[in-house]
C-alpha cells in the first residue's frame, strides 16, 4: 500500500503501548499468549518500542484484583517475550510517582530484558520524579519523563518544570494528553513549547495522545511536524476510555518503507476482534463530553459500566456542566 502522507523523518520513532495502557481496560488481566502476540506482531512490523506494562507497587494494588501487567515482575515479562528478545524492538515499562516502589522494583539493566523505563508523575510530583528518572538512568535504562494531564497545568508551572526535567539525564520528554482534550491548535503549540526546551537540553519530545474527541491520530502527526520524534500508539487504538492513536494508521504514514502493516492487521484479526467481545474501548460519546470539559474520563468510564446510565448522553453534560459550575 502506499503512503497517503509520508512523513520522511527518519528520526521518529514510533512506541506501542497497547499492553500498558490497555490494561487500564481490564485491570492488566491480559493472558501471556496475548502479550506474546501483540510483541510478535511489533517486532514483524519493525516498531521500535514496546511498553509491557507498569511497575506498581504490590502494597499499594492487590495482585488479586490486578493482573501481571500491572506489576510487570521480570519472569512474568520474559515469559512472554523471551530471555532474548530481539533488539530491534526495545521493551519499555512505566513507573508512576507515588505508585511505585521504584527503588527496588526497577533492577540494574543488567538484570532485565527492559531497555526504556518511562516515568509518569503530575504536576506535583516533579521532585519524586526526578529521582526516579535518576535512579533508572543510573541503573543503565533509557528514560522518558511523561508529564500527565498536561492541560491542566498552567503555563508558568509548566515552564518550570520544563526546565527542571530538561536538566535531568531523561532522554525523552512526553506532552501527555491524560484527559484526550487538546485541540490541533494546542498541540501545536505544547509541541513547539516542548521542543523550544528539549533541543537546548539535546533531548527528544515525545506524544501520548487519547482519542476522545477523535484527534489522536491527526494530533499526533502535526505533533511530528512540529518537531516530536517519539510517537506513542496502540493496536485497534486500545487503551483508557477513548483509547489511543492506531498503529495501523500511524504506521502507515510515518516512513511506510520501515514498517510493515500486515503484520498488526493479522494480530488485529485474530486477538483483538474477539478481544471487543469481553472488553469495550473507543471514543463513545461519554468521552467527548469529559474531555470537553477537560477532566479526567473516570466519569465516562463508571457512566458506560452502568447499564442503568450508559448512552444517556445528557445525564452525564447535565452533572459535568454542574460540576463545572462549583
Amino acid at each position: 500500500m502506499n503512503s497517503i502522507w509520508g512523513v520522511k523523518d527518519q528520526r521518529i520513532t514510533p512506541l506501542d503501548c497497547t499492553i500498558r495502557d490497555g490494561g487500564l481496560v481490564n485491570d492488566h488481566y491480559f493472558s501471556v499468549e496475548f502479550v506474546r502476540a501483540v510483541y510478535e506482531a511489533n517486532v514483524a512490523a519493525g516498531v521500535n518500542y514496546m511498553e509491557i506494562g507498569y511497575k506498581n507497587s504490590d502494597r499499594l494494588f492487590s495482585r488479586d484484583a490486578n493482573g501481571a501487567w500491572k506489576f510487570c515482575d521480570e519472569k512474568d515479562i520474559r515469559a512472554a517475550v523471551g530471555d532474548n528478545p530481539t533488539p530491534s524492538t526495545k521493551l519499555a515499562c512505566m513507573i508512576d510517582a507515588a505508585k511505585s516502589d521504584w527503588k527496588t522494583a526497577v533492577l540494574p539493566k543488567s538484570q532485565s530484558v527492559l531497555s526504556l523505563i518511562r516515568v509518569a508523575f503530575y504536576d506535583y510530583q516533579v521532585d519524586e520524579a526526578i529521582e526516579m528518572i535518576e535512579d533508572a538512568y543510573e541503573k543503565g535504562y533509557e528514560v522518558s519523563a511523561n508529564l500527565m494531564a498536561v492541560t491542566v497545568v498552567e503555563e508558568k508551572k509548566l515552564d518550570e518544570i520544563l526546565e527542571r526535567i530538561c536538566k535531568t539525564p531523561a532522554q525523552v520528554v512526553v506532552i501527555v494528553d491524560s484527559f484526550g482534550s487538546l485541540t490541533p491548535f494546542q498541540t501545536e503549540y505544547l509541541t513547539k513549547k516542548y521542543v523550544a526546551y528539549a533541543s537546548e537540553a539535546g533531548k527528544e519530545v515525545g506524544v501520548h495522545l487519547h482519542n476522545n474527541m477523535q484527534l489522536a491520530f491527526a494530533n499526533t502527526l502535526l505533533a511530528a511536524q512540529h518537531g516530536a520524534t517519539r510517537l506513542d500508539c496502540s493496536l485497534g487504538g486500545l487503551g483508557r476510555g477513548a483509547g489511543n492513536c492506531p498503529s495501523e494508521l500511524l504506521l502507515s504514514v510515518l516512513n511506510p518503507e520501515n514498517y510493515k502493516l500486515r503484520p498488526l492487521f493479522e494480530c488485529l484479526e485474530k486477538e483483538f476482534v474477539p478481544l471487543r467481545q469481553k472488553i469495550e474501548w473507543g471514543p463513545f460519546h461519554e468521552y467527548m463530553l469529559t474531555a470537553q470539559s477537560n477532566v479526567h474520563p473516570r466519569a465516562a468510564i463508571a457512566h458506560r459500566k452502568s447499564l442503568e446510565t450508559r448512552d444517556k448522553y445528557t445525564l452525564l453534560y447535565d452533572k459535568l456542566a454542574e460540576e463545572t459550575k462549583k
